[in-house]
């Protein structure tokens, strides 16, 4: 009971400050948002990170009140922490799949509250692929497609024809549509290229989306072998991606590179390794968040999936730092090739 009345506590502090900043005179101000962020919480200069950013620019732009809370180490409070949301807030938004279970049953018992679940399709495809229930949004991506393009970025600038994956688990079937797309985009540009995958952990052990020293210490080891670019889909882990890019480069006086995943983490990760970040992966949580709370202010909010992809810019590749700017015109014609279907990106390696 009293690990529950701080968690409500915490929760209502964390509303009311936010929503004593955005104001009362816009649109949406009579709206309150509460958000549910993954494993690892705000700061994960990644997944996590886009959704704050949404969450940001819808109470910058529509005016909303917004909540947001971080579960624990294993997940285990998710359902405790949508439901205190919910007590709180007009539109519930969790973040990640593994919230997905939970949001189907708390949904069930807040009909009047909408929720949106990022990263599963929230639909019952035991009875027909309808929506789980009439008050659940399912907000996913085809992150294979952007992940085409940014494997045809790392062959079109590899040098020693040898690239790296890192995925943070391993088998669930949603990273594996990463490292598909990685290894479908830079076959496309070189079929000969060799492509070292390597995940931090395996499911239903999520630690890998948490663990930089390991991504670290798998990423020295896939340079090693010859890499001189690595790409990760690890959520948090992938900050010693970076770290290890720049203690490579520096002990070799051969630069490598990482690549990002999620939000363009050029911008995000620390100023000492910037330059290691040839491009990344841009997964628009962010515009995912945003759009699903300006629908529950107009009144257009859908439950079922809404599938964000190349096509939408709901997925794509960032420029930050110049370093690909020689090769956007041939990674723009690899968009247009996939976009018209001329391209279809498998979804599994």
């Amino acid at each position: 009971m009293r690990k529950h009345l701080l968690l409500l506590l915490s929760v209502l502090l964390s509303f009311s400050l936010v929503a004593a900043a955005c104001g009362d005179d816009d649109e949406g101000s009579d709206v309150s948002v509460g958000l549910v962020f993954d494993i690892g919480g705000e700061g994960d200069q990644s997944f996590n990170d886009s959704a704050a950013a949404g969450l940001a620019r819808a109470a910058d732009e529509l005016g909303v009140a917004t909540s947001k809370v971080s579960p624990n180490d294993d997940g285990s409070n998710r359902a405790e922490l949508l439901q205190l949301q919910a007590d709180n807030s007009d539109i519930v938004l969790a973040i990640g799949f593994l919230f997905a279970g939970d949001a189907a049953a708390v949904s069930g018992e807040n009909p009047d509250i909408n929720f949106a679940v990022v990263d599963d399709a929230m639909l019952d495809f035991d009875n027909g692929g309808v929506p789980v229930s009439d008050n659940t949004a399912g907000l996913t991506f085809a992150e294979e497609q952007g992940s085409f393009l940014v494997g045809a970025a790392a062959a079109l600038k590899s040098e020693t024809g040898t690239i790296g994956f890192i995925g943070g688990v391993c088998c669930f079937g949603l990273i594996e549509k990463f490292e598909a797309g990685y290894i479908a985009g830079a076959k496309a540009v070189n079929p000969d290229i060799e492509i070292i995958s390597e995940y931090i952990t395996e499911f239903p052990n999520f630690d890998g989306f948490n663990d930089p020293a390991s991504g670290k210490e798998t990423a020295l080891a896939i340079y090693a072998q010859g890499a001189d670019i690595i790409y990760h889909a690890a959520g948090g882990t992938g900050a010693g991606l970076f770290e290890a890019a720049k203690e490579q480069s520096e002990a070799t006086g051969s630069k490598v590179w990482g690549i990002g995943v999620d939000s363009d983490q050029y911008n995000t990760v620390d100023p000492e390794v910037q330059e290691y970040v040839l491009t990344s992966m841009l997964k628009r949580v962010d515009n995912a968040v945003f759009e699903i709370i300006k629908a529950h202010i107009n009144g257009t909010f859908e439950a079922g999936n809404t599938v964000y992809d190349l096509s939408t810019d709901g997925v794509g590749y960032s420029t930050s730092g110049g370093y690909v700017d020689d090769i956007a015109d041939q990674l723009d014609d690899f968009k247009k090739q996939i976009v018209d279907g001329d391209i279809v990106v498998p979804t599994e390696p």
